[in-house]
């Protein structure tokens, strides 16, 4: 509980400071057409500079039961950018948080920018109530807070910048990942970020 608290308090304090740099998106950034892919695969992003947690646990995970359509739909993806589409070849890689998700019963999605050949990952799950935790305290050492994906405690976010930016949330028992060498800054996923948690059941 105390972990908890300071891990709150200190991304309070974090995100207080950092509104100023992630307020907005760019407004010369395109927007993301969607369609999706339940496919578990590679990407472009760089994950061996973020820790991945053990899938060691006591505690079975909770099955997520939405399909990629569910998690962004189709018309949010084209709102986003109408250049984006499924990517039928995507699996989460090894080592990556999605796989990770993957591994636990949760959903892994990915479009490709037909453009620039960008991809957009967005994976869902339920972890299992052991390692929620641990996911929050590891992500707030490796990314900063984002007050612009919700406010805490009820939504934790979290970009941390690299060749791919990534993106972690917390709501509820849900945890969001999404990467993309399209996401250069906070605002650049904030709209799908958005959609995906409006899509989300209660928890």
């Amino acid at each position: 509980m105390q972990q908890h608290t300071a891990r709150t308090l200190a991304a309070l304090a974090i995100a207080a400071a950092a509104v100023t740099l992630v307020g907005c998106t760019p407004s010369a950034k395109p927007n993301a057409t969607a369609s999706s892919s339940a496919h578990a695969g590679g990407s472009k992003a760089d994950p061996a500079a973020t820790p991945t947690p053990t899938p060691t646990s006591t505690v079975p995970p909770t099955p997520v039961t939405l399909t990629c359509a569910q998690v962004v739909t189709p018309d949010q993806v084209y709102a986003y950018n109408p250049n984006f589409t499924t990517d039928p070849g995507y699996a989460p890689g090894d080592g990556t948080l999605e796989k990770q998700v993957a591994d636990w019963k949760g959903v892994t999605c990915a479009w490709k920018n037909q453009t620039s050949g960008d991809v957009v990952q967005i994976a869902v799950a339920m972890p299992p109530s052991d390692k929620l935790e641990g996911l929050k305290n590891t992500a707030i050492t490796v990314a900063q807070p984002v007050p612009t994906y919700g406010t805490p405690p009820q939504v934790e976010g979290y970009f941390k910048p690299g060749t791919a930016g990534q993106v972690q949330i917390f709501r509820g028992t849900y945890w969001v990942v999404a990467e993309s060498t399209a996401f250069f800054e906070p605002g650049d996923a904030a709209p799908l970020m958005q959609s995906v948690l409006g899509n989300l059941p209660a928890s």
